[in-house]
C-alpha cells in the first residue's frame, strides 16, 4: 500500500513539474524564457547521462560530445538546406549516434574510472576539432545568425522565445517519454541486469559488449538530439558550449536527481543548470565554487540521489555482491522503477 502512495505521489510530483513548465513563458520574462529552453537542451543530454551512469553502469564524462556533433550539424543544415525542425533533430540525433558509435570500440570494454577517463578525453578532443575546423564550425567564434526554425514543413517559423520554449519543451517531453518506454522493455531490463552483475549476465548468454553497444548510440542520438534544440534556443553556437564545465555539472545533475532514475536526472540536471546561472548573476566569479561544494555535499549526503535507487558501478568481471542471488533472470522479470 505504501508502494502505491509512493509511486502516485510521484506521478503526482511528475504532473505538477509538467503543468509548471508549460505555464512558464506566460508567467516569466523573454529572457527568463530563453534561458528555459537552454537548459531543456541540457537537461536531455542529463538524460543520455542518465541512461549511460545509471542504468548501463558506465559513467560519463563526455556527452558533449554528441551534444556538440548534433548542434553542429543542425546548424550547418539550418543554414545551408532545411529549416524544418522535425529533419534537424532527426539529422542532429544521427550526428550524435554516428559520434558515439565511432568511439564505440573505445568504451565497450571499459567500466568505472577508465570509462569516465575515456569520454572526458573524446568530449576534450571534439571540443578542440571544433575551435580550429574553422571552415565549417567557425572556430571558436562560432556560427552565429542561424534562422529560425519551423516544427513542420508549411507552418511560420518560430519567431518568438516562447515559441522556440514551447518547441523544445514538446521534443524534449516526447524523447524523455520514449526512453522511459524502452527502459521498460527487455532491452532495458537486461541493461540493468547488466549494470548489477555483468558476469552472470555473460555466463546466461547474452551479449554484454551489444547491449552497452547499443546503450552508448542510444545515448549519442539523445544528446545529439538536444544539441538542436540549443540552436533552436540561442540561434548561435560555440566550442565553449560543450566544455568541461558542462561535462561536470551534468554529471552532478544526474547525482543529484538519482544516477538510476531518468526522470530525475532530468529534474537534476535543469535544477543546477539554473542554479549556475543564477549564481552568475548574484555570485559573480564565485559559482563554480558553489556547485562544487554543492557536488560534494551530494556524494556525501544524498549517494543514490533524491530518489530511491542506487546503481553500483564495478569493474568488468567482478564478484556480485549478493552470493548465490538469482540471475539475471531475476533482474528481467521485475519491471523496474522509474523516477518520472
Amino acid at each position: 500500500m505504501t508502494h502505491e502512495v509512493i509511486r502516485w505521489g510521484r506521478r503526482a510530483v511528475a504532473a505538477l513539474v509538467l503543468v509548471g513548465l508549460v505555464v512558464a513563458p506566460w508567467v516569466v520574462d523573454d529572457y527568463t524564457t530563453a534561458v528555459l529552453a537552454r537548459t531543456l537542451a541540457l537537461a536531455l543530454v542529463g538524460v543520455s547521462v542518465a541512461l549511460l551512469t545509471g542504468v548501463a553502469g558506465m559513467p560519463t564524462l563526455g556527452q558533449t560530445a554528441p551534444y556538440a556533433a548534433g548542434a553542429y550539424a543542425c546548424a550547418v543544415l539550418g543554414s545551408r538546406i532545411s529549416d524544418v525542425g522535425v529533419v534537424q533533430v532527426v539529422v542532429a540525433a544521427g550526428a550524435g549516434a554516428v559520434l558515439a558509435a565511432l568511439t564505440v570500440p573505445l568504451v565497450v570494454h571499459a567500466r568505472g574510472v577508465i570509462v569516465l577517463m575515456i569520454t572526458l578525453a573524446v568530449g576534450e578532443l571534439v571540443v578542440t576539432v571544433l575551435g580550429r575546423w574553422r571552415s565549417v564550425t567557425g572556430g571558436t567564434d562560432g556560427l552565429a545568425g542561424i534562422p529560425a526554425v519551423r516544427p513542420f514543413w508549411g507552418l511560420p517559423v518560430l519567431a518568438t522565445d516562447r515559441a522556440r520554449y514551447l518547441y523544445a519543451l514538446v521534443v524534449a517531453a516526447t524523447l524523455l517519454g520514449v526512453v522511459l518506454v524502452l527502459l521498460r522493455t527487455r532491452a532495458g531490463l537486461l541493461l540493468r541486469a547488466c549494470r548489477d552483475d555483468e558476469t552472470r549476465l555473460r555466463a546466461s548468454g547474452h551479449r554484454v559488449p551489444l547491449l552497452v553497444s547499443g546503450a552508448h548510440v542510444a545515448a549519442g542520438a539523445i544528446a545529439g538530439a538536444a544539441g538542436s534544440l540549443l540552436v533552436v534556443a540561442q540561434q548561435y553556437i560555440s566550442p565553449a558550449d560543450f566544455g568541461f564545465d558542462t561535462s561536470a555539472l551534468l554529471l552532478l545533475g544526474v547525482v543529484i536527481g538519482g544516477t538510476a532514475s531518468v526522470g530525475g536526472a532530468l529534474v537534476g540536471a535543469a535544477l543546477v543548470i539554473a542554479a549556475r546561472d543564477w549564481l552568475f548573476g548574484v555570485l559573480p566569479g564565485q559559482a563554480p565554487l558553489v556547485l562544487g561544494a554543492l557536488f560534494v555535499a551530494t556524494v556525501y549526503l544524498l549517494p543514490s540521489g533524491v530518489t530511491r535507487a542506487r546503481v553500483r558501478l564495478r569493474p568488468p568481471h567482478a564478484p556480485p555482491s549478493r552470493p548465490g542471488a538469482p540471475a539475471a533472470r531475476e533482474h528481467a522479470s521485475v519491471a523496474p522503477e522509474l523516477g518520472a
